[in-house]
């Protein structure tokens, strides 16, 4: 290796670094310059494979960790007294000892810190060395190395079920059509398999110059050309990348070129550590903690006036001064500045050393229980509770708005195929609906059947429509008859079904699939989740809908297990031989979303089945047997811009070029090109706004055939789009949208998405628990408003405000029309019994013009006075939007709740994020602060969990507080009687003992496990939920700082008074204080205690023996361990003193005495419902629940609510006509309109008031 000087080194550094950072990187093979020096390699700038995740190094562990625990303001407060106290003017202590508990402390949080990056060490060294295959040139073979080992530039082969060690640019599999499919479970969690495929260049002969973009944590996104030696640019995507630490699946061999290394990798990128948020208690606690350094500079300030006062009245010299080597003294007004800081020596333990360590520890402890609850864990999934910001559990006792998603969240994300029309006609699969049916599919016992991760029996088996059947065995035939090339278009709907989507196709005997089995027909009614829908509801009439004849119930012949007269995947017996035509049964697919997988399936059940998917081809099996293979020339993906895919395929029949699209109905409609179509296109719409009406997913599908010039020109547009580096996706949405336009309509779908079990009673708790529950969904108004009466979020007495605007002024209009009839209604008293609750249904567009900065305060107002708000075709920023504005305006606690990477935004937005492990991956749970399996789940973790929480913390840290006022105090106190000299009448052994020992393990138990009310009370009365929300305020901290000082001076003058005439030294007199403080405190906390239990008997009892013993140890052996004091013997002395019993029965009873008086006439003269429900907690189980009865109706909750009203009259907002647009249609939302509507649930009936 050569010398190299300092110099050289740092322009190889400096230019390393522009390399880095530069927006476009040049990459290159290092086999050209394998075997040479490092600094002749040209990718040497870019940093290698070898990751570290530790935060210190043996060296520097010491001095890095006290840095960090330096920027806890308390940590250098305490070691500042510490140090302070070697000044030998100002001590109050021997120096040593003083530092014993900063010390403590510090160490105990260096072991702690130092176990968890001796545990990140360990995982290091392990990734770093596991074993892969590098290209060498030397070998003329891959070689067998280390992951630490490769480097940008490098070929890497990886095998099946392997994972792959950096980010790789797929360029050769071991399957013929260029195909690798991998698993991302490790960065997504998402299980299903995706595709990658190779570019058009080979490993053999690879001379390209790689150019791509900068690291970035987008783990869907990259761009990358590879530019040829003859300057043909070849663009690659992210279809192309082989991200670290995804596994290779149902592929034998794939090879890569490596882009990004080591900390570069999307992977390392996206790992951000654990989430820290401060929580709302903690924001208030460090308030607190500032009047605590204010109260001990009020009391340093008397004591340091009083020892000026003390010394100017003195006489002559106290004997205890001792004057310097020059025999001066100090004046009385230097010696009250030294005091000063002497006070706070003594006083210092007034800011609890330990609480911020003991918040952690209850924390913790708080996160234990909540992970091992039984009631939130999900037997299916096997997955329980996780909560992964360990710092603000406190905070989920405290939310006010919740922001759901809908898709997933509050339904089961599991599709059923239910209705589908195809050329102006409705075919309804009522069946579909129908447990009973899907029971009789399932053989009516058990049945063994393989589904991948994203299907499961509903999605998987579809009953199709008779008629349906028939009519496409009738197109069938007549296509083939009539020899045209030319597809009906019944054919071609169910084409674009099993066509326009991503689904791969896998057998279903993969090693890595999931089976179940024995699923009898309990299971599925178990399973079974039907919306309840308001009679007003019915979609068709009898005569428009083209009603499917109901199938007959199967009959079981003897000998036999098969159903008969049901067929739902082929419309032609089986073959001669008994055995199916085809091996479709043996597939499985991989959907990336459950609508792809349903709409499969359902083709598949009107035999159009998908047999096979490669990078360029697509094959379907007809109901007659035959196998179409087509062509795919590309795929334009979908995006939240565009709300639609296409795929381009050349037909195998007709051999045209076909670009099949499927999207919402906006976005298609305003897209079709034949005239003749419109008639179809107004039926079909007709369907869809009632397919979402019943609560139904929609999608339209359509067709259109390119002719071969549009294509060849439309391909060299979109290849210079794939390849090009700046606005890549621009280009490529441009070219999409260049060819998606004159589309033809085939027809649309309904997909039904249940409600999850629970969800109506767990909405409706935290509504009656004072919280407010927003959906933010991308679906249409139609379905989000049906879903929101089928999980209650509107009730039918509702004022349903329904807001879509074209322009601005309409949208302005409308918010201050809305806002002073809001307000108006409000502020008048004698509306208070007959005004309805107010909701808000907004869509996307609209809500863009609201948020804006000049509405956006009128719209926050208006949204403030609606008990629910309904936001409808939203994108991912607008959810993100909506939390950050609520939360920053009304200065409130908000929640965010999804489970898809759409909501990954809103999750981060929120001041807590809940991510559901449900069907679209694990995107939300990883950007979450805590994960749960279902919607319902929520109500136990907010009304039970969060209650206790934050109740616990918040008195467990008033108790800190309170504790070390009152013992403090009585250090304060003492200088009244010694001339204010900052001496202490108790050993400072003692001292350190009683914080750190003998009052410090019953506090953090009380915040782990005290229960003020139970969970059944907690569940069953929501409102407790908002009543406990104001624990820990200014009221209750500064009523336990009065109580600690009337503690402290009873503590400290009646043992004074008792032994005024006596000639007992000053650490005999401190025995007792010490010992009454104990059982003060102690006590003070018994009395706290809400629900007893063996643990909390050991701990009191266990703190007090552990008091005596170390006591009567310290006394009895320590004859000068704190010189000069001298503790001997005097706890022996003062146990056999009759009178040190007294004291200490009567002192801590008078102490106590206020706070018991005050518990028990609060209790039974004006008792809080938060006390009540204790008293209801009392009872046995009946009685308790018919009281909760009887006291939610008398507060107006739950069904209650207006049982003991008369019948409202119906309110009216008048609305100026001349200011709001016209209805021009009679739908709730056409247009720029206004619609209010008041459904009664007297009558059932729907009152709108439209201008």
């Amino acid at each position: 290796m050569t010398w190299r000087s300092p110099l050289a080194l740092l322009r190889d550094a400096l230019r390393g670094q522009r390399a880095r950072e530069k927006e476009l990187r040049n990459l290159v093979s290092n086999l050209p310059y394998e075997g040479l020096e490092k600094g002749k390699q040209p990718n040497r700038h870019f940093p290698g494979n070898a990751i570290k995740t530790t935060k210190y190094t043996l060296l520097l562990f010491i001095p890095m960790n006290l840095f960090e625990q330096f920027h806890r303001l308390a940590n250098i407060y305490f070691v500042g007294l510490a140090i302070l106290n070697f000044v030998p003017v100002v001590n109050a202590f021997q120096p040593e000892v003083a530092l014993i508990p900063i010390c403590i402390i510090m160490a105990l949080t260096a072991l702690k810190d130092a176990w968890e990056d001796f545990r990140r060490y360990q995982s290091d060294r392990k990734l770093n060395n596991t074993p892969c295959l590098i290209y060498s040139r030397k070998e003329k073979q891959f070689m067998e190395r280390r992951w630490k080992d490769v480097r940008v530039g490098d070929f890497v082969k990886v095998f099946c079920n392997e994972i792959v060690p950096a980010d790789l640019l797929l360029l050769h599999t071991s399957d013929p059509n260029g195909v690798c499919h991998i698993e991302t479970a490790n960065l997504d969690g998402e299980t299903n398999l995706k595709q990658r495929r190779d570019p058009e260049f080979k490993p053999e002969s690879f001379d390209s110059l790689v150019v791509c973009e900068r690291p970035n944590n987008n783990l869907n996104h990259f761009k990358c050309y590879a530019e040829k030696p003859d300057k043909e640019k070849v663009g690659a995507g992210i279809e192309s990348l082989l991200l670290r630490g995804c596994t290779v699946r149902n592929t034998d061999t794939a090879v890569g070129f490596v882009v990004y290394a080591g900390h570069e990798t999307k992977s390392m990128l996206n790992n951000n550590g654990p989430r820290y948020k401060r929580s709302k208690l903690e924001r208030k606690l460090n308030i607190d903690v500032i009047f605590c350094v204010i109260l001990l500079f009020a009391m340093c300030l008397v004591g340091s006036l009083g020892h000026f006062v003390w010394l100017q009245k003195q006489p002559g010299v106290p004997p205890y001064l001792v004057a310097d080597s020059n025999g001066h003294l100090d004046s009385p007004g230097l010696s009250a500045f030294y005091m000063f800081f002497t006070m706070i020596i003594l006083l210092q333990v007034l800011i609890p050393i330990s609480l911020y360590v003991s918040i952690e520890l209850v924390k913790i402890g708080q996160i234990f229980f909540i992970a091992n609850d039984i009631d939130l864990y999900d037997e299916e999934t096997d997955s329980r509770v996780q909560c992964k910001a360990l710092n603000i559990t406190e905070d989920l006792g405290q939310i006010e708005y919740i922001f759901s998603d809908k898709t997933g969240t509050l339904t089961e994300n599991k599709m059923v195929f239910r209705r589908c029309s195809i050329m102006g006609t409705e075919y309804a699969h009522k069946e579909n609906g129908n447990p009973l049916h899907c029971a009789i599919l399932f053989k009516q016992n058990e049945l063994t059947f393989v589904y991948s991760n994203l299907t499961n029996p509903r999605e998987t088996e579809v009953i199709p429509d008779r008629k349906l059947l028939q009519q496409i065995s009738r197109a069938e035939s007549s296509s083939g008859r009539s020899g045209s090339r030319e597809m009906d278009p019944y054919l071609e709907f169910f084409l674009a079904l099993a066509i326009c989507n991503t689904v791969v196709v896998s057998m279903a005997t993969a090693q890595r699939r999931r089976v179940s089995a024995a699923l009898n027909i309990k299971l599925l009614y178990d399973k079974q989740v039907s919306f309840r829908k308001p009679k007003r509801n019915r979609i068709f009439s009898e005569d428009s809908v083209i009603e499917e004849d109901h199938f007959n119930p199967p009959v079981k012949t003897e000998g036999s297990g098969a159903i008969s007269g049901l067929q739902t995947c082929s419309l032609h017996a089986p073959s001669q031989d008994g055995k199916p035509a085809t091996t479709s049964d043996n597939l499985s697919y991989e959907a990336e979303s459950p609508d792809e997988a349903a709409l499969v399936y359902a083709a598949k059940a009107y035999g159009f089945t998908l047999m096979g998917r490669t990078p360029n081809s697509v094959t379907v099996s007809l109901p007659s047997g035959k196998e179409l293979v087509f062509e795919v020339l590309d795929t334009l993906a979908f995006d939240s811009v565009r709300k639609r895919m296409s795929i381009l395929v050349r037909h195998p029949i007709t051999k045209e070029y076909v670009l099949y699209s499927k999207g919402a109905d906006y976005a298609i409609m305003e897209l079709l090109g034949t005239p003749y179509q419109k008639s179809i296109a107004a039926d079909t719409q007709r369907h869809l706004d009632c397919y979402a009406r019943e609560g139904l997913r929609t999608l339209c599908f359509t067709k259109k055939v390119v002719s071969e010039k549009e294509y060849e020109s439309w391909s060299v547009n979109r290849q210079r789009a794939l390849a090009a580096m700046e606005n890549r996706e621009e280009l490529t949405m441009d070219t999409a949208v260049q060819l998606e336009t004159n589309l033809s309509l085939l027809g649309a779908t309904g997909i039904e998405d249940r409600l999850q079990e629970g969800v109506p009673d767990t909405i409706v708790a935290l509504r009656e628990a004072g919280i407010q529950v927003w959906v933010l969904t991308g679906d249409k108004p139609e379905t989000a408003v049906n879903i929101g009466y089928a999980c209650r979020l509107l009730e039918e007495e509702d004022l349903v405000i329904n807001m879509s605007c074209k322009n601005t002024l309409a949208c302005t209009s409308i918010l201050d029309c809305a806002l002073e009839e809001v307000r108006r209604y409000s502020n008048d008293p004698r509306n208070v019994d007959t005004t309805p609750d107010i909701s808000l249904v907004i869509d996307g567009r609209t809500l863009t013009m609201a948020l804006s900065s000049d509405l956006q305060e009128r719209f926050v107002d208006l949204a403030k006075h609606c008990r629910t708000v309904l936001c409808c075709r939203v994108t991912p920023l607008q959810k993100s939007r909506v939390v950050k504005v609520v939360r920053e305006k009304l200065k409130v606690m908000t929640l965010a709740i999804g489970d898809g990477a759409n909501d990954v935004n809103m999750i981060q937005a929120a001041d807590i994020g809940i991510g559901i492990s449900g069907q679209e991956g694990m995107q939300a749970v990883m950007a979450s602060d805590f994960a749960i399996s279902h919607f319902k789940h929520l109500k136990k973790l907010l009304l039970v969990h969060g209650h206790w929480c934050y109740t616990r913390l918040a008195n467990m840290i008033i108790y800190f507080f309170y504790k070390n006022v009152a013992y403090v105090n009585l250090l304060f106190w003492y200088q009244f009687f010694c001339g204010f000299s900052g001496t202490a009448m108790i050993d400072y052994w003692l001292m350190i003992f009683f914080n750190l020992f003998f009052t410090s393990v019953p506090p953090i138990m009380f915040g782990i496990m005290d229960k003020d009310i139970s969970a059944e009370m907690l569940l069953g009365v929501p409102e407790l939920y908002r009543m406990g929300q104001g624990e820990y305020n200014f009221k209750t901290f500064w009523i336990s700082m009065l109580d600690a000082f009337y503690q402290s001076l009873v503590c400290f003058f009646i043992p004074y008074i008792a032994y005024r005439d006596s000639d007992i030294d000053v650490f005999t007199f401190g025995t007792p204080l010490n010992t009454i403080s104990l059982f003060t405190i102690l006590l003070h906390l018994s009395i706290e205690i809400k629900a007893w239990t063996v643990v909390h008997w050991v701990i009191i009892l266990g703190s007090v023996a552990i008091f005596f013993i170390v006591t009567l140890a310290y006394s009895g052996t320590c004859i000068t361990c704190n010189p000069p004091s001298n503790p001997y013997w005097i706890l022996q002395t003062q146990m056999a003193d009759p009178m040190f019993y007294l004291i200490c029965v009567i002192t801590t009873v008078v102490a106590l005495l206020p706070r018991y008086i005050f518990h028990v006439l609060r209790n039974s003269i004006a008792p809080s419902p938060l006390v009540q429900a204790r008293h209801l907690d009392k009872l046995d189980p009946s009685t308790r629940n018919q009281w909760i009865k009887e006291w939610r109706s008398f507060r107006g909750g739950g069904q209650g609510k207006r049982s003991g009203l008369s019948t409202p009259p119906s309110p009216t907002l008048e609305m100026p006509v001349e200011i709001l647009p016209q209805s021009p249609t009679a739908s709730d939302i056409t247009g720029d309109e206004f619609t209010l509507n008041l459904h009664k649930g007297q009558t059932g009936q729907s009152q709108k008031n439209r201008h």
